[in-house]
């Protein structure tokens, strides 16, 4: 498939068609003095190009978009001249020189985009992501809190009889995970009789990703299993029928979240007391495993990272669906409000109510829902507020859980609740933790930016400030919709479903422990030549380690894996079936890194298949299809960006050759300011984009505007910079990028800027 074109594309094509023909028309007229002289940029731009689309480049009544985009005058140049007007014969590359450089002045640069459409604060609702989080803690507020801590497993109480009796524990410890073959024996041979034991293991289960998982218990005894309801078990296999050893049952989490979790074992006859009668005789063999399947990957046994062995109070989870959130400006857009969105909202805030009237708070009922309005709305309620939002429903309803429903409803359907409230401590939350602040936080004083600064430094050590992240940097890659990573089993027989979602392990290990470690380097995450591999993954890729080894960072292929963009999981995505891709690893580094634009293409074309052509290379055959000067003017930017990659193929492994020709790893990229990089192989290519500000400029953007859901730009037309100077000042420290743009976003919104709202 094609790449998508500059925006500039069909822009122009009108407008310089008219160009064209007035030309015409003009030779047929004799010349005066006055028209003798060179018209300049702008008249010609007024005279052919401004009937089509306005005067102010705004659109017309030809062509209805607005001129706008990321390209330099040599490039609109380039692309006037050789492709306007349509046809055999093109604008003179003088006449394109000067009307490119009016348009950039006028319209592409980035003054001029800040005063032809001037960015504002917009007047936002909670994203559904929002809306849940914030559900969640204004409920869990009255259920106390802890802490996770750093250490990782499950406790463990192991006991030599059926029950659990303390009086009957032989050992307790902490095990990394429940994944256990006793065979005929007991878990310590000489301390268990291994006709009869029981084990409990307890603790928290931590959820990396917002979804529905399956929980799965495997094994051929009594078994039974709780998540997030300490009294109500999720699986119940503990008198059995049949010869069933493997159970499972689904549920949905937010990620970035700790619930409670217990899983009860017994080997023995439930119900009967048969230890006389086994007394002499073999035992039976006995095996236990505690796994799951998170949305999109396969099934595995719950990894030790995602196991904590102290126990965390239960989270209240909305299961009610939300419609998507616009994505179209590369972050959820939560200013419109939808009939879909309002109905879901409603049905939330239904369940929600239902399940806070059916507990005990631990406090009188008017105070507790006083209490919860007030955490809603961010703030302490006022005398005329209290009558309407609680005291008038208790006095109304015909009893208490009445009285509460109603309070709980219409908290969570009022505006007050649904929209971003402008204090700075719900603006902070919000931006780091995409919820409601806590009492300490709404407590804090925050009267100074350095004030702001210190407490958002504290508030990234928050789970759900990686937890955004996160997510914030899957939709960079644009890998947060999980792509299908099916390959060709004849090419690649050893990559398989398994191989696949380890794949998405070895990511977001990555992810997670260069941008979110201790160094938080921006450079590293496009330089490191660490990857993460299990021993599964070590046999597809070539690593030396055990085939049964955890997952652990490598250094895999020398220099030539570098950062992100060499992860096997990102170039198993940007690939075909059976090939590389370097069309789709070019286009994702113009838009996602460079920050440029890009239009859709003016035709749709299927891409090569490679048995039509089986003694070329990929990089041939993708040469050959976008040779076209329609092709040509987006494709001479994204190959030369996409080629550097073809040292891997569709599974992300390196290679050095391609039916039996060398790779040509060799790519280039001008830049804005005119001048042409080049580079060879992956390690060039990720040291010039790691020294690029035209990257550091894009990710503080995205970053920006990902964590407020609002443009960068209506914060004032310095922001950026600021913003990008700090940045390189820390040492391109992300959690201290992270820590200023929270700083800004904490702020009043620039006079003018600002819809009724925070940002």
């Amino acid at each position: 498939m094609l790449s998508k074109r500059l925006l500039l594309g069909t822009s122009l094509t009108l407008a310089l068609t008219g160009l064209g023909v007035a030309q015409t028309k003009q030779k047929a007229k004799p010349k005066s003095s006055a028209m003798a002289a060179k018209p300049t940029g702008a008249q010609l731009f007024a005279a052919q190009c401004a009937p089509c689309h306005g005067a102010k480049g705004e659109g017309g009544a030809g062509y209805p978009k607005a001129l706008a985009g990321t390209q330099t005058t040599q490039e609109l140049a380039s692309f006037v001249s050789k492709t306007m007007p349509p046809g055999a014969k093109h604008i003179a590359v003088a006449d394109a020189s000067l009307v490119a450089a009016f348009m950039q002045d006028a319209f592409y640069s980035p003054i001029a985009q800040e005063r032809n459409r001037p960015a504002r604060v917009s007047l936002s609702r909670l994203t559904a992501r929002q809306f849940k989080s914030a559900v969640a803690d204004l409920v869990g507020s009255f259920r106390g809190s802890a802490t996770v801590g750093a250490e990782r497993g499950l406790k463990a109480q192991y006991f030599k009889a059926k029950r659990f009796d303390q009086k009957e524990r032989v050992l307790e410890r902490t095990d990394p995970q429940v994944a256990f073959d006793f065979g005929i024996v007991g878990p310590v041979p000489d301390q268990f009789e291994p006709h009869q034991f029981s084990i409990r293991w307890e603790g928290s289960l931590v959820a990396p990703d917002t979804g529905e998982y399956e929980l799965v218990v495997r094994s051929d005894h009594a078994v039974q299993l709780w998540i997030n309801d300490n009294k109500k078990s999720l699986i119940d296999a503990w008198i059995k029928s049949g010869k069933d050893t493997e159970f499972r049952a689904p549920i949905y989490l937010l990620g970035g979240r700790a619930y409670p979790i217990r899983l009860e074992f017994s080997k023995s006859t439930v119900g009967v007391d048969d230890t006389e009668k086994k007394k002499g005789k073999p035992a039976p063999p006995a095996f236990v495993t505690l796994a799951w399947k998170r949305p999109h990957l396969t099934d595995e046994p719950i990894p030790s990272r995602c196991l904590v062995p102290r126990s965390v109070p239960e989270t209240f989870l909305v299961n009610t669906p939300f419609p998507p959130e616009d994505r179209s400006m590369g972050y959820e857009r939560s200013s419109m409000v939808s009939k879909a969105w309002d109905e879901a909202v409603t049905s939330a805030a239904l369940e929600t109510a239902q399940f806070v009237a059916s507990r005990k708070w631990g406090m009188d009922d008017k105070v507790f829902a006083r209490t919860f309005v007030e955490r809603a709305f961010r703030r302490k309620l006022t005398e005329p507020e209290v009558e309407r939002y609680v005291t008038r429903h208790f006095s109304q309803a015909p009893d208490t859980e009445t009285a509460l429903k109603r309070v709980v409803l219409l908290a969570l359907k009022s505006p007050f609740f649904l929209y971003r409230e402008n204090n700075t401590a719900s603006k902070l939350a919000l931006t780091l933790w995409d919820s409601l602040p806590d009492e300490a936080l709404l407590k804090t004083e925050l009267a100074t930016p350095e004030a702001v600064r210190a407490q958002a430094e504290k508030m990234l050590a928050d789970p759900r400030a990686w937890s955004k992240v996160r997510e914030f940097l899957l939709t960079w890659l644009k890998v947060d919709q999980y792509p299908d990573l099916a390959k060709d089993k004849k090419r690649f027989p050893e990559f398989d479903d398994a191989a696949a979602s380890d794949l998405r392990t070895s990511l977001e290990l990555f992810l997670e422990n260069t941008a979110w470690g201790e160094n938080s380097d921006f450079r590293e995450l496009l330089l490191s030549d660490k990857v993460y591999l299990n021993g599964r993954l070590a046999k597809v890729y070539g690593a030396s380690l055990p085939s049964d080894a955890p997952f652990q960072a490598v250094s895999l292929d020398g220099s030539n894996r570098a950062g992100v963009l060499t992860q096997p999981y990102m170039l198993a995505s940007l690939a075909y079936f059976a090939t590389s891709d370097p069309i789709h690893r070019g286009v994702l580094i113009t838009r996602n890194f460079l920050g440029r634009v890009l239009a859709p293409p003016p035709i749709a074309v299927t891409p090569t298949p490679p048995d039509l052509q089986p003694k070329l290379t990929t990089r041939q055959r993708v040469a050959l299809q976008t040779k076209p000067a329609a092709c040509n003017t987006c494709h001479s930017m994204i190959n030369p960006l996409g080629y550097p990659l073809e040292r891997f193929d569709a599974i992300g492994k390196l290679r050095d050759k391609e039916n039996d020709q060398p790779i040509d790893a060799t790519g280039s990229y001008q830049t804005r300011k005119g001048t042409l990089a080049k580079f060879n192989g992956p390690r060039e290519l990720a040291q010039f984009l790691a020294d690029s500000d035209e990257v550091h400029a894009t990710f503080v953007e995205r970053l920006f505007q990902f964590v407020t859901k609002q443009p960068i730009r209506a914060y004032g037309p310095k922001t950026s910079l600021e913003l990008q100077k700090r940045f390189v000042e820390s040492g391109f420290n992300i959690k201290k990028l992270l820590v200023e743009i929270a700083v800004v976003a904490s702020s009043p919104a620039p006079t003018g800027n600002s819809g009724s709202g925070g940002g």
